[in-house]
Formats: structure tokens, sequence, C-alpha cells
């Protein structure tokens, strides 16, 4: 009995040291306490009282200086991406056969590793669901790549194709068509659009079933995408060309002006901000051509010529 006391009383005592400790008012003023991690010590803001020492610091033993070297001294993996289809949480078994100090492995090692790759690579993709996942993101990695979007698209991407996979959109579509149409509805929802003609140019089916298994699948999946905003092709366009940024901000202009007249409206946006482009070069007196123009927008001359002259007469038509 009274050695249950006793340890009754012990563990009391814990508490209340552990309380007393944690408090958040300082025994001495009655001040708040804070934290400094750098050393390891609870102290009071306002009469500096050190209440508590040599407390366990939970930070790495290193010190990194950039992002680069922080990286390399980290003993965690990369986190978790909806670009790969098992989200990154799996081993990969290097293709080249060597050992961790780089020496070439034996025949017989060779052989045990070809056969773990193999093996390894059926666990990865063990139903039908993960091989579809695998194919579909490898080809919007594919098309993002080559349409030069940027991560966030790739990941945005990843997300509505998952999302058409768990809502079963998929039956009587092709894989690659709901890959490109995720691409094209996630460049635009990210502010980078792409045309329908270079979204084409890069899948693998035409273009016509883009158009209409992109309409599917922002309907069934309930996407907000607004409508492409023509200044945001402004800047790929004049950079393409070379133009300089007066050129660029004199675009941007002539197109908020169409804007306000409602030129825009029911219009191509990359024909207005091609014509725009060409509009600003002569402008500023920068050399280009109607044929230059088209094919970094990948549109037709007569379009640029029209959407000019409309541009043209919405700016004269302004009052002062």
């Amino acid at each position: 009995m009274s050695d249950s006391n006793t340890r009754t009383r012990e563990r009391r005592t814990e508490t209340e040291e552990t309380e007393e400790s944690e408090g958040f008012d300082c025994p001495e003023c009655g001040g708040a306490l804070i934290s400094d991690t750098e050393h390891g010590e609870t102290v009071c803001q306002d009469c500096g009282l050190v209440v508590e020492e040599d407390s366990i610091d939970r930070g790495p033993e290193w010190r990194a200086f950039d992002s680069a070297e922080k990286d390399k001294k980290s003993r965690v993996g990369a986190p978790t991406t909806n670009m790969m289809h098992d989200k990154g949480l799996s081993t990969n078994i290097d293709w080249r056969d060597k050992d961790a100090y780089g020496n070439s492995l034996g025949s017989r090692q060779r052989a045990k590793m070809q056969r773990l790759r193999k093996w390894n690579e059926r666990f990865r993709t063990r139903d039908s669901k993960e091989r579809n996942l695998k194919q579909a993101l490898g080809e919007i990695d594919r098309m993002a790549s080559a349409l030069g979007l940027p991560e966030n698209v790739r990941e945005t991407a990843s997300v509505i194709y998952r999302r058409a996979l768990d809502e079963n959109l998929l039956p009587g579509r092709s894989i690659e068509g709901v890959a490109t149409s995720a691409v094209y509805a996630a460049a635009r929802q990210a502010g980078v659009p792409r045309s329908l003609d270079e979204i084409a140019d890069v899948s693998r089916v035409e273009k016509s079933e883009i158009a209409r298994t992109y309409r599917y699948v922002v309907r069934e999946l309930g996407l907000e995408v607004k409508p492409a905003d023509p200044e945001s092709y402004v800047p790929r366009f004049a950079s393409a060309l070379g133009l300089s940024d007066e050129a660029e901000n004199r675009a941007r202009s002539l197109l908020r002006n169409a804007k306000e007249k409602g030129v825009h409206s029911g219009k191509s946006p990359v024909g207005l901000a091609a014509a725009a482009v060409y509009a600003a070069a002569l402008l500023t007196n920068e050399k280009t051509t109607q044929a230059a123009v088209s094919d970094v927008a990948d549109i037709s001359e007569v379009t640029i010529r029209n959407r000019y002259h409309e541009l043209l007469e919405a700016e004269q038509d302004l009052p002062l």
C-alpha cells in the first residue's frame, strides 16, 4: 500500500513540475513565455527569466545555405505527387547494373536484378486502373513538356484525369483523348492557355475528338473554365517574334480597347491576340510580317488581316 502511495505522489509531483514548466506565465513577473529553439530554452519575454533549459532540439543536426544543399542533405524522399500513378510512393530499381559504389555487378547479380525489376513493375501496376493511370499520366507529361507548360498545370491535369477515371467517364473514349482534354482544361484554368490547334499538334488524337471529349469532361466534372483571355497569348507571341516590351504593352492596350467596344465577342482569342501583336509591331515601328505572326500563332493570315482592321477601328472609335 505504501509503495502505491509513493508512486502516486511521484506521478503527481512529475505532473505538477511538467505543468509548471509548460505554463504560459512567468513565475517571477507573470509575463508570457516563449521558446528559444536555437538555444533550447524557454524564457520570459518580459524579464528574461530562463524557465527551462536543455530542451530537445527536434530539428536536423546539419545546416544548409540553399535549396540544393538542403535537398542533398535531407534524409526523406520526394513529396507525393498526383503526376505519378502511385503518387511517388513506390520503389524504383535503377536500370544500370551497378552497386552503390558504381562498380559493375556480376552476371548472377545482374540476372537477379532483372528479375526484381520485372516483378517490381508487375506489382506497381497490379490492376487495370493502375495501368490506365500510368499510360495517361505519361501522356500528360509528354504533352505538357512539348507545350512548355509549368508543373502546376501538369499537376492539375493529373487531378482532372484522376477525377474522370474515378467517376467512370472513360468508357467509350480513348485514354489519349481524355488525357489531352485534361491538359487543355488545366492550361486554361491556370491562365496559360494553348490553342486547340497547338494541343492537337502534340496529341495522338484528332482535333474533333479533343473538342468533343473536352466539352464532355468539363460538363460532367463541373469544371469552372473561363473563356480564354486574348491578352494571355500576347507575351508568348511577342517573345517568339522577338518584339520589345513596348510592342507587347501596345498589343495589350489594343485588346483592352477592343473589349470595351465589344469587338472580341464571338471571335477567336488566338486570332485577336495575333492581330494585336502584328498591329502593335507596326505601330511601334518594329519589323515583322503577317506570315511570321501566322507561323507563331498557328492562325491564317486572312484572320490576322481581318482582326487587325477591327482592332484599329475600335481604337479610333474610342472617345479621347
